[in-house]
């Protein structure tokens, strides 16, 4: 590579934010030794249950269709492991579809959903702190899809909500909590 397509070559917002920014912040706040100790994002997996395809198999595909336009990346359709009949739902049956987003596309997610998705978002005080799961991973909930600006609100047809589960390799969860607070992520005081 010659020095004019380092120059020319995209990082996300967020990445530079984070070496730049978080990780002087963090080294100094917990003491890390050098830049590689200091927590940061492994992955962002996003995971759509859609309970009402087993009598409507088309919701499936309208919910990937949206998954694939907020992630930017196709998602895998998630199949029944075991029949349970209480549900109406077989072996093999499709009832979701879910996303693991890793490197610029992880981080232009994030900088997607702090700073567009969730001002969208009617009445939100923050998000909990509690959510945390002990290993520094953080996973929450989002109602509804078009938070999102890709998705077209006319062509909607049911709203479905989200899980999305973000991975860190911090030790603890107060070092999660502040790693995703200086990213700008807003938890509830």
């Amino acid at each position: 590579m010659q020095e004019t397509d380092l120059k020319e070559k995209y990082i996300p917002r967020l990445l530079v934010s984070y070496r730049k920014e978080i990780v002087p912040k963090m080294k100094e706040k917990f003491g890390y030794k050098n830049d590689f100790a200091v927590p940061r994002l492994i992955k962002i997996v996003v995971n759509m249950g859609v309970g009402e395809a087993t009598s409507d198999s088309k919701l499936i595909e309208k919910c990937s269709y949206d998954l694939s336009l907020i992630t930017g990346q196709r998602p895998k359709v998630t199949r029944a492991r075991k029949p349970i009949s209480n549900f109406k739902i077989r072996k093999g049956m499709a009832i979701g579809c879910c996303v693991t987003l890793r490197r610029y596309r992880m981080y232009e997610f994030l900088d997607r959903l702090i700073s567009v998705a969730i001002p969208r978002i009617r009445d939100f005080r923050g998000f909990s702190l509690h959510s945390f799961d002990g290993r520094g991973n953080y996973t929450f909930g989002l109602t509804e899809q078009t938070v999102f600006p890709e998705v077209d609100i006319d062509k909607v047809e049911k709203t479905q909500g989200m899980d999305i589960t973000i991975n860190t390799t911090a030790l603890t969860d107060e070092e999660a909590r502040e790693l995703l607070r200086l990213f700008g992520f807003p938890f509830r005081r």
